[in-house]
Order: C-alpha cells, then structure tokens, then sequence
C-alpha cells in the first residue's frame, strides 16, 4: 500500500516518534506520521483537518496522509492538501495502516474497528457514554483514545465542542421551523407568526452554548422562546444579551412537564461532559404534546433528553412517535460541512499539533485540559463519566502515564 512504502521511507530516513514521546527537529527526521480518513457516516461531510493545518504540521516535520477525496464533502480538493505538503493515499486502510495519530470527526464505525490498532492515538468525537461497543473496541484493541467533547478547561468549558454546539445551536430553530410546515409533518405553523397570529412556542431544554444559540436564532425568528436551565447564572445571562425578550424557567420535573407538553417545538440542548446524557421528558410528556408538534432532539449524541428520541439520519431524518415529529440527527453540523470543518479544525489543530510535537505523555503534562480528553489507554478506561455510564472500572490518567502536572498550564487553548 502507499501508506507502507512511505512509512518504510520515512523510517530509511530517521527514526519515527512514538505514541507518548516527541521526536527533536532533524533534517529527514519523521516527527510523526498523522493521518485523517474520509469520514463514513452518513452524509457526514466534514473532514478533520483544513488544508491550513496539513502544512502547519508538514511545516514541522510531521508527514500528513490524507485518503483520496477526504476533503470534497467541504469543498476542499485533494489538490488543495497535496498542495499544503499532505500525501494522498488511495484508501482509509492506508491511513490507518501508516499513521500514529488518527485525526477524525466522527467516532469509528463497525467497519473501521478492524483498522485500528494497539497504541494508536485516535483524536476525533467519540461519545462513549453513549456507546458500550465502541468503548469495549478500544479497550480489547488498546487504543489510545482522546475526545474532543472531554477536552476540558479548569473553568469547566468545553473547547472543542463549542464550535459544533455553536453550529448545533443555530440548527436547532432552522429545523424546528422546516418540521413544522404541513408537507414536512408538522401542525403547519409559521415560527414567528404573523400580524394577528401568535408565533409558534420554542420551549429549550438546557443554556449552555447549544442551547444559548438556539434561543438567540429562534428570538431572531420572532418565536416565542422559552429556555429552561438549572443554572440561574446562565439564565440572567441569555435574558441580559436578549433584553428580556424570553422566558426563563429553572430546570425541575413540573417545568419541563408543563412547558413541553405547550411546545409547538422542543429543543434538547441537555450536555453532561463525558456522560450520558439525562432523560427530562419521558414518553407520557411527549404523547401530550400537540400532534404535528418538533422534537429536535441535538442531545442525541449522549444518549438523548427526551425519551422517545433514537438515533436519526441525515438520510432518514425524522420519524412519528405520538403525532410528534422526532429529529434526532448526531451530527447535524455534518449538513453544513463548509463551515463546521473550519470551525472545529481551528480549534483541535493546537492540541494535535502539541501532541505530534512532544508526544502524548508531555502534551498532556503540559495541558490538563488535553489530559481530560484521554478516555482510553492501555485497555482501561481514564474517563470516569464513561466507566460510570457502563459500571466498568476506572483508572486515573495519571496511574498509567507517570505525569507530574505542572502548577500552571506551559502552552494554552
């Protein structure tokens, strides 16, 4: 395959980096060998790295192989990575066969666990809690496995799911309005209204950054929008940068009841970092709701808020449950690739280049937040939200990889 032949020559000509070590700067010296597959969702277009990045990282020495069409979803052509010093390679087999370091978008599918091998860094979403199988595949083949959704700052954030979460929460009221149009299943109701007609109720569950940008998209939508949260802080927050043009309710058992079953739309907007998602409407809410009324469920991912919610496509979006039309599509920012593969490439490119620079045991000594991100290594489990999602056991990080963090974080997100 190619991705051998050139594995072989980058070998020939200096030593090649391990998993957790950094290789110092040398003429013909193979840093690290980093690779990123065509993605195979459905209709999952995005790719994980921009042209921009392939040469940041050829840029240090760093090969860069790139399957053959990768990039097309996103309007971005072979040409344009061949170009900015990556190598195409004709197959995801290639990728995986000659690279270190596994850059994706989307958690491997069933096909893709064969390709996967024994200390291979994988850097890509993966929603464990979520998923007991893919979790027991990368223990049994002893991957190295790091997610974006648990890269975490001391501040609690989330850098790299904030862009798609941005993206997700822009989404959210567009597809709302699109369901409920008659022809498309829904009660047949503009969002916003019109003179002399109420707009449509936009109830949304959770005020983090999905949620924040649902209800700033549907306010603009001239909607009536209620957002229900948990945290006062992140409601007085919306209602300041809204100026009072929404309701605000705090998170409890009767709220939720009482405003979804009103809710000409519901938006699931509900994160636990790392877990599994909580369920806040259960079945008997939904089958009260008004026939032809939206779910758009963006909680998905981790499992759902609303109990009536599986998995959907961008193939096969929606489906009745109840006269209730579910949307529950994982990777919604995948129907705008253009901007979400730049969106979420500007942001995970410094913590792939810092693990190609200086290997995975001191990118994560130097950066906490990237130490969050290791779910598995080693055949364990170092996220404790995933091994309580699944009761298997868990490891501390720092238990496997002898790591002493520094007082104060040596390069920053």
């Amino acid at each position: 395959m190619a991705a051998n032949a050139g594995a072989q020559g980058a070998t020939a000509a200096g030593p090649r980096a391990g998993p957790f070590c950094g290789n110092a700067k040398g003429k013909g010296v193979v840093r690290m060998i980093v690779g990123v597959p065509r993605e195979i969702v459905d209709k999952e277009n995005r790719v994980a790295l921009t042209p921009q990045g392939a040469h940041e990282l050829a840029a240090e020495g760093h090969r860069v192989l790139v399957e053959r069409g990768a990039g097309e979803g996103s309007s971005i052509s072979d040409g344009d990575f061949a170009s900015a010093g990556a190598e195409i390679v004709p197959s995801g087999e290639d990728v995986y066969e000659g690279a270190e370091l596994i850059l994706k978008v989307k958690e491997p599918q069933d096909c893709e666990y064969p390709l996967l091998r024994e200390g291979q860094i994988l850097f890509t979403f993966l929603h464990l809690a979520a998923h007991r199988e893919l979790t027991e595949e990368l223990l049994r083949r002893k991957v190295i496995a790091i997610a974006y959704e648990t890269v975490q700052r001391q501040d609690g954030s989330l850098p790299l799911l904030a862009p798609m979460s941005e993206v997700a929460g822009r989404m959210g009221p567009q597809v709302g309005a699109h369901y409920l149009e008659k022809m498309n299943g829904g009660r047949g109701m503009l969002l916003g209204g019109a003179t002399g007609v109420p707009p449509a109720n936009v109830v949304i569950l959770g005020a983090g950054i999905v949620g924040s940008h649902s209800a700033i998209l549907a306010t603009g939508m001239d909607a009536h929008v209620i957002v229900i949260d948990k945290s006062v802080v992140k409601l007085r927050y919306l209602e300041h940068i809204l100026h009072g043009r929404i309701t605000t309710l705090i998170s409890n058992k009767m709220n939720v009841r009482e405003m979804v079953r009103q809710a000409d739309v519901v938006i699931g907007a509900v994160l636990v970092p790392g877990a599994r998602c909580p369920v806040l409407v259960d079945e008997e809410v939904v089958s009260q709701m008004r026939p032809g009324s939206v779910v758009v469920d963006i909680s998905i991912d981790q499992g759902g808020c609303v109990q009536t919610s599986r998995p959907t496509t961008h193939s096969d979006p929606v489906y009745m449950l109840h006269d209730v039309v579910h949307y529950c599509v994982g990777n919604m920012p995948g129907a705008v690739p253009r901007t979400s593969t730049f969106a979420l490439a500007n942001v995970t490119l410094p913590y792939a280049l810092a693990i190609a620079e200086l290997g995975l045991q001191e990118a994560v000594r130097r950066n906490s937040s990237l130490a969050k991100g290791v779910n598995t290594i080693e055949g364990k489990i170092t996220s404790r939200p995933v091994a309580e999602a699944h009761e298997m056991e868990y490891e501390p990080l720092e238990y496997i990889l002898p790591i002493d963090f520094p007082s104060e974080q040596l390069f920053y997100d």
